[in-house]
């Protein structure tokens, strides 16, 4: 028990629909008065009038764990979010939690307006509990991670909601919360910054030991940081384990694969003015693509393009496979082939027994004369691949590629 450092149990949360506290208080009481007048009920309890956002919620975190929380918008996972940042109370159920929580729930939490960036950081370290003495040894830190400098006496209401991001996060990751709750807020910042954070998340967590409470959209960013992963669906807790396999779950389950994309109206297809996208489409056994490919099938990438050069032109393709932790396992390129204007087809054939258990996302990239590139067509397709045949010992492939290939043997006595 003594590495628990959040346990939910049976954690459900019940909001009440209806128009009241939607409007100005004046417009509220002359509602209430309205209905009372009419001899209505200010809520059925019978009806719908209640909106359970979570139900039945059970969950451990241990010390050092990096948690993700996926799910849809409206899934619950805010509201859950609240709960364990003690800022809501659940209907039913307890939270028991141990150490100091950060939350960065949106973007600003925690500021004062009319403070500057400089004032912030002494107020939000005094919310987590923090001395003056201890703030000011990781001022300087928490200045150069965040990239502010400049604006370090300028009112934070005067700030971008990147530059909010920026200040946020660094307090939060230089402060040392025992449990630190991020909720999309790195979606705000630019690229750069992004990856600065998700480095400094794995730091954190692997060299000092903090709990990461994790929610996000991307599913790259959730299966290279998190250890396990909790999926909510309409409130309910649909799936808790390792991530990998929660992630294939939830993206099985929310049709979060595509497996064929068409595009009737040229004008408007992907591509410029030399290349137009008509139709690509993954196929196993030359089949549709309707749940999970065996790795005993053969997969076929099939696509067609609207060939606009005017004349006649060399032109190939190159299909780049990468997983969704954005790491490129293989690519392959066409011969160069020559095309008048037109509708041109094409099909890129792997051989079953290729590709190990995953998930994966196709590129397409056209070529003329080999070097010069006239259109990208990236996340195309994606798919996941499973084997149905026993694992090996490790319980999982070794390798992303598994070929079969030609082995020989000879014994001398």
């Amino acid at each position: 028990m003594s590495d628990i450092l959040i346990q939910a149990e049976n954690i459900s949360k019940r909001y009440r629909l209806g128009v009241l506290n939607a409007n100005t208080l004046k417009e509220d009481l002359s509602l209430w008065w309205q209905r009372k007048r009419k001899k209505q009920a200010m809520v059925n309890v019978a009806g719908d009038s209640y909106f359970w956002a979570l139900k039945d919620i059970n969950f451990e975190i241990r010390r050092g764990d990096v948690v993700g929380l996926i799910g849809k918008n409206g899934a619950g996972k805010s509201t859950l979010l609240k709960i364990i940042s003690r800022i809501v109370l659940p209907t039913t159920g307890v939270v028991r939690g141990r150490g100091r929580i950060a939350s960065l729930l949106e973007v600003g939490t925690g500021f004062h307006p009319e403070l500057t960036g400089r004032e912030n950081i002494f107020l939000n370290g005094n919310i987590l509990g923090m001395k003056k003495k201890e703030i000011e040894s990781r001022f300087d830190e928490i200045v150069d991670f965040s990239g502010i400098e400049a604006f370090l006496d300028t009112p934070v209401k005067r700030y971008s909601s990147g530059m909010y991001v920026r200040l946020a996060f660094s307090i939060a990751i230089h402060l040392e919360p025992d449990i630190l709750v991020l909720d999309e807020v790195l979606s705000v910042g630019d690229f750069d910054f992004q990856q600065k954070c998700l480095a400094k998340i794995d730091e954190i967590s692997k060299k000092q030991g903090q709990t990461i409470l994790f929610v996000s959209h991307s599913m790259q960013s959730v299966k290279s940081l998190c250890d396990t992963v909790l999926y909510l669906e309409k409130g309910r807790l649909v799936a808790h384990g390792d991530a990998s396999s929660v992630v294939s779950k939830y993206l099985l389950r929310e049709n979060a694969y595509v497996s064929i994309q068409k595009f009737l109206d040229k004008s408007n297809a992907p591509g410029n003015g030399t290349i137009r996208i008509h139709e690509v489409e993954i196929r196993a056994n030359d089949q549709p693509v309707t749940g999970v490919i065996d790795t005993q099938t053969d997969i076929s990438v099939r696509f067609s393009f609207w060939n606009l050069s005017k004349g006649h032109s060399l032109l190939s393709v190159n299909i780049i496979v990468i997983n969704f932790l954005g790491e490129g396992i293989f690519s392959a390129t066409s011969e160069e082939v020559g095309f008048k204007d037109g509708l041109i087809h094409g099909i890129c054939r792997i051989p079953k027994h290729f590709l190990a258990d995953g998930s994966y996302v196709i590129n397409l990239v056209f070529f003329q004369d080999k070097q010069h590139i006239l259109f990208e067509f990236n996340q195309s397709l994606s798919f996941e691949v499973k084997s149905s045949a026993k694992p090996l010992n490790t319980g999982r492939w070794q390798a992303p590629v598994r070929p079969k290939l030609p082995f020989t043997f000879t014994q001398t006595t």
